[in-house]
């Protein structure tokens, strides 16, 4: 589907974007996605609250493959086929979709990746001491006089 008949088929639930991503497209509304478009077919944030309207559906949710060959299901469920031509349930599937995608995201495990704070003792503050340079101090150049400058220009 083209991005404007996407947009005329969400018209009723109100303004949305496409956005081309990966191999598909996202649908926004406003900057939250809440749709996706993968091989001809669109599908729907599902959510705790809606999750039950998709299983009534059997409505199976989106999967991809990772480059290691795992299959990643996603909380993206496929829209039911008589929503494209009755916009106004349409409508009420993609706000239950939209305020699935607004619900914060349950937190698991912390990642490994974040900073762990330390175990060390805190240790008191003490006043640093600069330690001198072993560098040679740099001497100033000397000035050329005018007369040395010149006689290199006639050089």
């Amino acid at each position: 589907m083209a991005p404007d008949d996407i947009v005329e088929l969400f018209s009723v639930f109100g303004p949305v974007t496409v956005r081309r991503m990966f191999g598909g497209a996202g649908i926004y509304a406003d900057d939250t996605m809440f749709g996706l478009i993968a091989d001809g077919a669109i599908y729907l944030k599902a959510g705790e609250n809606s999750a039950a309207m998709f299983e009534r559906e059997q409505l199976v949710p989106f999967t991809f493959a990772k480059r290691t060959g795992d299959r990643v299901v996603t909380s993206y469920r496929r829209m039911p086929d008589r929503l494209y031509d009755d916009p106004d349930e349409l409508a009420v599937w993609a706000r239950a979709a939209l305020a699935a995608a607004l619900q914060p995201k349950p937190r698991g495990k912390p990642s490994s990746k974040k900073a762990k704070p330390s175990r060390a003792k805190p240790s008191r503050a003490k006043p640093s001491r600069v330690k001198p340079s072993r560098a040679k101090p740099m001497r100033p150049k000397k000035e050329k006089s005018r007369r040395a400058g010149l006689r290199a220009r006639r050089l």
